[in-house]
């Protein structure tokens, strides 16, 4: 999204309150969700050299090691300080931009990633603009990946914190339950939060056949606990092992969706 249309409260917290570089990579659960995005993207990715536009890529974590896999990647993202960022990946060309209102041409791309504007665009015409959008720039046959934080990722995680013994804490959490939104007033900022079915339906209507996967699995909020309550590392633990293998087994099980902390929609424009 252009700078200014972005809503104040979401560029303030990517802007200053959060270092997005480093936050999949600085505890268990972050970098259990960047081990799963990996290895779910390589099962479907085309191969070497192919063209990724990486929308709403931040400072370019994963634009980093698609690079160093071997695909040209440009990356589009609304805050400055990522666009920064990205730019010193070397081999990885970056530009301020909308996901709603790229700037690449019609199918000109391999491969569109939307691993974050689904979670700030709160209103559906707004992801379906995204998605249409990803939809025009990819070629035929071509892969679209879109993330969306699962519905109920809130509760796991301020369980995990210790945190629901507190009413106002129930009462925050009860709201994004009951309307899928968080208007980004406290902590994380203003976003939408997904079932696995609506991911899919939305995905599907923008055009692509298509399926969901759940990231990170059942086990996430454990590791965040765990850190939380012991103030320890656990990546490099049989804890952290026995999460990522759990969320490979959780796969072939749609029921299972709700459990992961984000959902990951695979899709191909028809040939």
């Amino acid at each position: 999204m252009t700078a200014h249309r972005i809503a104040p409260e979401v560029m303030t917290f990517y802007a200053s309150t959060i270092d997005e570089a480093t936050r999949l990579s600085s505890s268990a659960d972050g970098r259990l969700e960047m081990v799963r995005t990996q290895e779910l993207l390589r099962r479907h990715l085309p191969p070497v050299p192919a063209r990724v536009l990486d929308v709403g890529g931040g400072p370019g974590t994963h634009a980093h090691w698609l690079v160093e896999d071997g695909y040209h990647v440009h990356l589009v993202d609304p805050v400055p300080r990522h666009i920064e960022q990205a730019r010193r990946i070397k081999g990885c060309t970056a530009e301020l931009g909308d996901a709603r209102e790229l700037t690449a041409a019609r199918e000109s791309y391999d491969v569109v990633l939307l691993l974050g504007p689904l979670y700030h665009l709160l209103e559906r015409d707004q992801r379906d603009q995204a998605l249409a959008e990803a939809y025009r720039v990819l070629r035929p046959g071509g892969l679209l990946a879109a993330a969306g934080i699962n519905r109920y990722a809130s509760l796991f995680e301020h369980a995990a914190f210790a945190h629901l013994h507190k009413e106002r804490m129930q009462g925050s959490i009860g709201d994004i339950l009951r309307t899928q939104l968080h208007d980004g007033k406290r902590g994380f900022t203003a976003s939408y939060f997904h079932t696995g079915e609506q991911l899919l339906d939305e995905v599907k209507d923008a055009g692509f056949d298509a399926q969901v996967f759940g990231i990170e699995g059942p086990a996430w909020a454990m590791l965040k606990a765990t850190e939380q309550h012991t103030g320890g590392s656990v990546i490099d633990t049989p804890l952290f092992e026995s999460a990522l293998i759990a969320a490979r087994m959780a796969e072939p099980y749609p029921e299972l969706l709700a459990a992961s902390s984000h959902l990951l929609a695979v899709g191909r424009r028809p040939s």
